[in-house]
């Protein structure tokens, strides 16, 4: 079955290549109104993968904190790990905005194992295939692709979450061929399955973030450990922990780009990695507003069917416009990307809008079922705690703001000067 859904996939990929320079411009880039052809097949087939394989199991996976590995597999095989990755590496070769689609569609059935695709394929592929040399990439990438083996992406520190510039874990030269490491990554999404791991570390404190570079260190390597797996209030059924490095040596050829070059490489990255959790944040608002709709069409009160209710219709027209809202930011945002336009605003108003989006509709959905939304009978609840870390996660919603604002100062100093 899978087998036969993966060449739908790279039917797609082939089918891509001929919209992204005609359809890109028109239907998304101008009216904003539709997406290609081949997209929207791209966009029913991993609904339907969502609705059977996700949707009946996402709340056991929530109840258990279970890592969902089977599923991922299952996620490979539809080439859902490797949606950007180019087809002459062996991945999908799909564009930005099929991964924001795909991303959405999952997130929907399960935002567990969106957060998974996400780390694995923004954050951990994502760098690896823009920085990676030839060597690199046979031995990281290409066994990473298929959903036998996940990566993470290690940036964030205890003291440091949004300041990325302060990293305090440190690299230095151990002897002519190797480098040691030492300090601690926090919030790691995936960290207790990934094999190798994306990990930006001070090599000059004197340059500041400047003086970051980014390394590739195997899981297994001596002085790498992970802390325990943090209990979290939403997307559970992925594993968040610490990295711990001990006087961690490694090989200097696991060196990502040149020295130096980390925050340049991370800051590249999350514009990337906020257009696939603005998809995820989508899917969350989308899963909100079903719950909810399908309640109100249900229950009876005073007489009535709940959408037969103004104030209930007030709710639910208010969800509904913000989530199309934010899914046109997501797509402009993406289509930025496939046409090699800067996009850095774009991804972040796209995710600052979803993620916003997220929490709102999973309140409002809360609050349309009353009692029932408030018991993990039905999902409103769950969708709810998932949402929440949407606004924090690759860049906390201040930080998009600032983010936002400054690129445009940036245009209209341009413009005036």
């Amino acid at each position: 079955m899978f087998t036969k859904t993966n060449h739908l996939i790279k039917a797609l990929a082939q089918r891509a290549a001929v919209f992204q320079q005609c359809a890109m411009s028109t239907h998304i880039g101008s009216s904003l109104m539709t997406i290609p052809e081949s997209h929207e097949m791209l966009r029913k087939t991993c609904r339907d993968f969502a609705d059977r394989e996700l949707k009946p199991v996402a709340a056991q996976l929530d109840k258990s904190h279970q890592y969902p590995i089977d599923l991922v597999k299952k996620l490979g095989d539809l080439g859902l790990m490797c949606v950007e990755v180019g087809e002459e590496l062996g991945g999908s070769g799909l564009d930005s905005l099929a991964y924001a689609i795909a991303m959405e569609e999952i997130s929907r059935g399960c935002a567990s194992c969106g957060v998974i695709m996400s780390a694995h394929n923004s954050l951990y592929i994502g760098p690896l295939v823009k920085y990676g040399n030839e060597k690199q990439i046979d031995q990281f990438v290409k066994p990473f692709l298929h959903g036998e083996r996940v990566g993470c992406f290690a940036l964030s520190e205890p003291g440091n979450g949004s300041d990325a510039g302060a990293a305090s874990t440190v690299v230095k030269e151990h002897d002519q061929s190797t480098y040691v490491m030492n300090g601690t990554k926090a919030w790691i999404t995936n960290a207790h399955e990934a094999e190798a791991a994306v990990v930006f570390a001070t090599t000059d404190k004197s340059l500041k973030h400047k003086g970051i570079s980014a390394f590739i260190v195997k899981k297994g390597t001596e002085g790498f450990s992970l802390g325990k797996k943090e209990d979290k209030l939403g997307i559970r059924a992925s594993s968040t922990s610490n990295l711990i490095f001990e006087d961690c040596v490694f090989p200097k050829e696991n060196l990502l780009g040149k020295k130096g070059d980390g925050f340049k490489i991370a800051m590249t990255t999350l514009d990337s990695g906020r257009i696939g959790i603005a998809g995820q944040a989508l899917g969350i608002a989308q899963a909100a507003l079903d719950c909810a709709v399908d309640y109100a069409q249900k229950r009876q009160v005073f007489g009535k069917q709940l959408t037969q209710l103004q104030a209930i219709q007030m709710k639910l027209a208010d969800m509904e416009m913000r989530l199309q809202s934010a899914r046109l930011l997501t797509w402009k945002a993406a289509a930025l990307k496939c046409q090699g336009e800067p996009f850095t605003k774009f991804a972040a108003m796209a995710k600052l809008a979803a993620s916003e989006c997220a929490t709102f509709n999973a309140h409002q959905a809360i609050q349309i079922l009353g009692g029932m939304g408030y018991v993990s009978d039905m999902p409103a609840e769950r969708h709810y705690r998932d949402a929440r870390i949407t606004e924090i996660y690759e860049g906390t919603s201040e930080i998009q703001r600032l983010v936002i604002a400054g690129n445009l100062i940036k245009e209209y100093s341009a413009t005036s000067s």
